[in-house]
C-alpha cells in the first residue's frame, strides 16, 4: 500500500518538522542531495499516522535515529503554516498543496551522532549534516520557509535555553528583521 499524506480541505499538507539539538544546545541540519542548501529533517503526516509517530518514522528515514536516541523536549502547541510559492506547487496533482502545516518536535541527540544515517530508504534527503548556532538555520533554509523556522525557534527554544534564547545575529536586523515582527 503507497501511504497517503494528508492535505486539509485549505490545501496545506500535514507534516512534521524535526529539531535535533546536541548538549551543548547546538542543532542538527542537513544537506539536501544534489543542492547547496540546509534544513531540518520534516515529512508527512500518513493517514492513520499521529504527529509523533510521523516525527519517529521520518527521524528514521532522514537522520536514521530512533526513539532510542533522542529525548523529546517538547512540540509546538499549534500548526505552524508556510505557503509554497507558485513554482513550487504540483499543479497536476489533486488535492493541490498550497503548503504545509506543520507540528515541530524539539529533541535532545542522547548519545553520539555515530548512528546518523541517510541510506534508511532508496530516495534519502540529505547526504551530509553539521551542527549549527541556534538561529543560524533560518537563514540556511529555503526562503519560503524563514518564517516557520523563526516560529518554532522562538516557541520551543525556551526548553533549550530557560535563561533566554540566544540573541539573535547581526544579519537577523539587516534585512531579515520582516522574518519575525515582535
Amino acid at each position: 500500500m503507497v501511504p497517503v499524506d494528508l492535505i486539509d480541505g485549505e490545501g496545506f499538507r500535514a507534516n512534521v518538522g524535526i529539531i535535533v539539538c546536541d548538549r551543548r544546545g547546538l542543532l542538527l541540519v542537513g544537506g539536501r542531495i544534489g543542492q547547496n542548501s540546509w534544513q531540518f529533517p520534516q515529512g508527512g503526516i500518513q493517514s492513520g499516522e499521529s504527529a509523533e509517530q510521523a516525527m519517529f518514522r521520518e527521524l528514521h528515514e532522514e537522520i536514521g535515529l530512533t526513539d532510542r536516541d533522542v529525548d523529546v523536549l517538547g512540540c509546538t502547541r499549534d500548526w505552524l503554516r508556510y505557503r509554497l510559492p507558485e513554482q513550487f506547487m504540483r499543479k497536476n496533482v489533486h488535492p493541490l498543496c498550497i503548503g504545509q502545516k506543520q507540528r515541530w518536535y524539539l529533541l535532545r541527540l542522547m548519545g553520539t551522532e555515530t548512528g546518523l544515517r541517510f541510506d534508511t530508504t532508496t530516495t534519502p534527503e540529505f547526504d551530509r549534516w553539521r551542527w549549527t548556532g541556534f538561529w543560524e538555520p533560518v537563514r540556511e533554509v529555503i526562503f519560503f520557509k524563514r518564517q516557520v523556522y523563526a516560529q518554532a525557534l522562538k516557541e520551543l527554544g525556551p526548553l533549550l535555553f530557560p535563561a533566554g534564547l540566544p540573541p539573535r545575529p547581526d544579519w537577523w536586523q539587516s534585512g531579515w528583521g520582516s522574518i519575525d515582527h515582535d
